[in-house]
Parts: C-alpha cells; structure tokens; sequence
C-alpha cells in the first residue's frame, strides 16, 4: 500500500516564534512601504529631475538598501530597549522603570527619555546608513544627499517605539 500523506515540519520548534514573531513580517512591509514613499516624496520635494535624476533608477538602486539598513538601524535601536528591559537591574534602574521600558513609556517620565534616546540613536544610524553608503555614489552633492538622509532619518525613525506594548496584551 502507497502512503500519500507527506508531514513536513512536525516537530517545528514553537519557541522559535519568540525569536521570530508573526508580527516581524507586518514590520518588514511596513517599513518597505514607508521608505518607498519617503524616497519617492524626496525626489519631488528636492527636485530631483531638475538635477537629471531618474525617478525609476533612484528607487530601484536605493530602496532595498535604505529598507535593510533602515531594519538594521531599527534593530539597533530596539537592542539598547531590550537590554535596558532584560538588564535593567545590573545597570542601577528601578523596577518600575524597566517595566515601563518594556509595557508603558508614559508611565514614567524617565523611560519616555530613555525610549526618545533610543529612537534618536535609531536615526543617527539611519542617517549615517543613508549618507555614507545607500546615496554615496548615486548622489554627488553633499548637502542634497544631507538633505535626503535627514528626511529618511526623521520620517522612518522608529515612533512606534513609543507604543505601550501593554495594548498587545
């Protein structure tokens, strides 16, 4: 007798969904659809096409750079967060203020700091990302490759950091 049922992962490992979260995959098309306008807003706003660019040319040679290192900036970002959440203790702060880190910034003052902080490192990376390596050799000009990056970074930093996780529970 032929078996023509077939099991594919069946001991998939449950716990690999704390390291790997449904909601990554929403993050992940999130942000592209946010850097994909915010490039595209860039080049009208600074007018790009009076400078000979491309509209088609500048996106497809940009956008998956500016997405994954705009991820990696975001990653970085929320490291300092986790370690601050996990690590709290050994660096001195309260058990209220990492579990406000963690579940609710606005409920204490000195971790919306502290999640502001980690949103501006997030975008100096972000910043940094874009003007030393993403528009280095597209864009020749110094200040409008700034201009570009300044815009990325302060757009697509990530705010949402600043969303209480407790509205997930």
């Amino acid at each position: 007798m032929k078996r023509t049922t077939k099991l594919y992962n069946v001991i998939f490992p449950i716990w690999f969904l704390l390291f790997f979260p449904p909601v990554i995959l929403i993050t992940l098309v999130g942000n592209y659809i946010i850097d994909s306008l915010v490039i595209i807003a860039c080049f009208f706003v600074y007018k790009l096409a009076d400078l000979e660019f491309d509209l088609k040319t500048l996106y497809k040679k940009s956008i998956l750079k500016v997405w994954l290192y705009g991820f990696l900036a975001d990653i970085i970002g929320g490291a300092i967060l986790f370690l601050l959440g996990i690590c709290g203790d050994n660096f001195g702060l309260s058990y209220e203020l990492t579990s406000a880190i963690c579940y609710d910034p606005f409920s204490h003052p000195l971790a919306v700091a502290i999640i502001i902080g980690a949103i501006l490192v997030s975008a100096v990376f972000i910043f940094l990302f874009n003007y030393k390596f993403v528009f280095k050799n597209q864009i020749q000009e110094k200040m409008l490759r700034y201009k570009i990056a300044l815009t990325l970074a302060i757009v697509t930093a990530p705010w949402t950091f600043l969303l209480p996780t407790k509205w997930l529970y």
